[in-house]
């Protein structure tokens, strides 16, 4: 597939993948988020992913504009496109099999907002911020936002960013614990690269099978979630990367996982 708006790179084990179109703050048509949902399920054997936009912003919100639908009316456009590409995107994201690193610079806003913190690890520069901007345009947040905030910041926090539509600068956010960090602008990208760096070496499918326990354990009573842990464990330990990391142990050395 060739991308039209979004670029995308691997750095050793790391896909990068940069929204593209600065000239517009990387506002996202739904085209973006289709091809942002196809990089992360065709990785060609990369074991992490970092997410950034280019330019001076993240992601500015969903752009609408330019689709061929004439005859359906904005908010008939705006169901179908979270329908028929947000949100099947926002759950690609979800359910990747490798770790996803988030490096915001600029604005995070509305849908922009939604795909920073989806990631596993979202990392923000000190100018970064983050936009719950729908009650600015009587709207509602999307991408999952209303699911997303109360869970990483509690109803309080969650109610402030929705209600008030406020910008929540870097800082504040890594306070908050809406993110995981947030550092001086001029190392961003550095630190975003570091960690996906790091998480590309370590045991890949043991990763996403704690990416998939958490999310599941979200929704699962305490029993059923040690059920999930089981039959994830017995996947893991069947992996070659397990049993490097048990003969690393023995040998008291560093364990040098292939992700397999």
């Amino acid at each position: 597939m060739t991308y039209e708006m979004i670029r995308t790179e691997r750095q050793g084990d790391v896909l990068v993948v940069t929204l593209n179109r600065p000239e517009r703050l990387n506002a996202a048509p739904p085209q973006m988020f289709e091809e942002i949902g196809h990089a992360i399920e065709n990785l060609d054997g990369a074991r992490a992913v970092l997410i950034t936009g280019e330019g001076r912003a993240f992601c500015s919100g969903a752009d609408l504009a330019g689709r061929d639908q004439a005859q359906v009316s904005p908010a008939e456009r705006a169901k179908n496109s979270l329908t028929n590409s947000y949100n099947p995107t926002m759950l690609k994201i979800a359910h990747a099999r490798v770790p996803i690193v988030s490096a915001v610079n600029g604005p995070a806003a509305g849908i922009g907002c939604s795909l920073a913190l989806a990631a596993d690890f979202c990392i923000a520069g000190e100018s970064g911020y983050f936009l719950q901007a729908f009650v600015n345009i009587g709207l509602v947040p999307d991408g999952g936002a209303s699911w997303m905030l109360a869970r990483l910041v509690g109803k309080a926090r969650a109610t402030e960013m929705m209600l008030l539509g406020e910008r929540i600068y870097g800082p504040r956010a890594a306070e908050w614990g809406l993110i995981h960090k947030c550092v001086p602008d001029v190392v961003l990208m550095e630190e975003a690269m570091a960690l996906a760096t790091r998480l590309a070496a370590g045991p890949t499918v043991a990763l996403g099978l704690m990416r998939q326990g958490l999310a599941a354990a979200l929704e699962s009573e305490y029993a059923a979630a040690m059920a999930g842990e089981a039959e994830r464990q017995s996947i893991a330990g069947q992996t070659e990367d397990a049993r490097e990391g048990a003969i690393s142990f023995l040998q008291k050395r560093k364990a040098q996982f292939k992700g397999a």
